[in-house]
């Protein structure tokens, strides 16, 4: 059983149907998910994405938006996630700390890993907000990262489906599941898991990355407890 793990969620699962903004409801229930783990003894450290408000590569797709200053815009899209995702734990009697990439001290603490790993050891849900804190990296990437950082021993990606295809289930009657596959073959074009940034960084340092449906009621607790048949793990 896994002790302590990282848990990331796209910004546009907490949009609802609406597809924009912040649906209360979703985020009560990933809020309700963390809240089960901790009341199992897991350290739990959270990265949300920020597509729900805005991309920095769709801002700046026309160029009137530098690649940059999108980048950051969407930095800022997934404090506010941040923020909303706090707010909920605290709101089910869940001590949650933000740490943030970008500095904004009325906002939430400013990211230091000796910090994070400190409020995670005392019990508490670090969201970790602001991305890497530098433009032209996902949120992919700056998950696994702060997962490394904080020596996690897993990184979970919440998706909407329950693992990965050889394409894409949505689109394709015969898409195949893929119940485990190595770092290389995640890397390859056709299969999209992370950005390639991202999944390197995980291979370099042997982190386990899970993929699996969010909207399945206590799918987090049972892969911890190792429980794979309910998803694909890339290792």
């Amino acid at each position: 059983m896994a002790k302590r793990v990282l848990v990331k969620f796209s910004g546009e699962a907490l949009a609802g149907k609406d597809g924009f903004g912040i649906d209360t409801k979703i985020l009560n229930y990933i809020a309700q998910e963390i809240k089960e783990l901790c009341e199992n003894g897991i350290e739990i450290g959270v990265v949300v994405g920020g597509g729900n408000i805005i991309r920095g590569v769709s801002a700046a797709a026309d160029g009137i938006i530098k690649r940059t200053s999108g980048d950051y815009m969407g930095m800022l899209a997934t404090v506010i996630n941040g923020v909303a995702l706090q707010e909920a734990l605290e709101h089910l009697k869940i001590e949650a700390r933000l740490l943030s990439a970008i500095e904004m001290k009325e906002i939430g603490e400013s990211f230091i890993v000796r910090r994070a790993k400190r409020h995670l050891e005392k019990g508490r849900v670090v969201v970790f907000a602001g991305g890497t804190g530098n433009p032209y990296f996902t949120t992919d990437t700056a998950a696994t990262l702060r997962a490394n950082e904080i020596e996690a021993d897993m990184i979970i990606k919440a998706t909407k489906v329950d693992g990965i295809y050889d394409k894409d289930p949505a689109k394709y009657d015969d898409a195949v599941k893929l119940n485990t596959i190595t770092y290389d073959d995640a890397l390859k074009d056709h299969i999209k898991v992370m950005d390639d940034t991202s999944i390197a960084l995980a291979k370099e340092n042997k982190l386990p990355i899970i993929v699996c449906n969010m909207f399945e009621t206590g799918n987090l607790l049972k892969i911890i407890n190792g429980d794979l048949s309910i998803c694909s793990i890339v290792k």
